[in-house]
């Protein structure tokens, strides 16, 4: 079964909070906590996403293209490791 990550930003720690869910469950499975400054580009993507989904009018196809970009900046740190 595949999954979906997903992803949280921690203000207070300025971190990147990384779970998973498999797709077609309520479950969430905690993946990793990521220090903003070892990954900058994923943050500010993360942070990007969270305002699209906190806008007043929700843009669907806006909010799922800036997701795609997270789970591809994701990926490719994934790879790197």
């Amino acid at each position: 079964m595949s999954t979906n990550n997903l992803f949280a930003i921690d203000s207070k720690t300025e971190e990147i909070i990384v779970s998973e869910s498999p797709k077609g469950s309520n479950k969430i499975n905690f993946i990793e906590r990521i220090d903003r400054q070892k990954n900058e580009l994923l943050y500010n993507a993360v942070v990007t996403l969270t305002s699209i989904s906190n806008a007043p009018n929700l843009d669907m196809t806006t909010f799922k293209a800036m997701d795609k970009v997270c789970q591809l900046i994701y990926g490719k740190q994934k790879g790197n490791k």
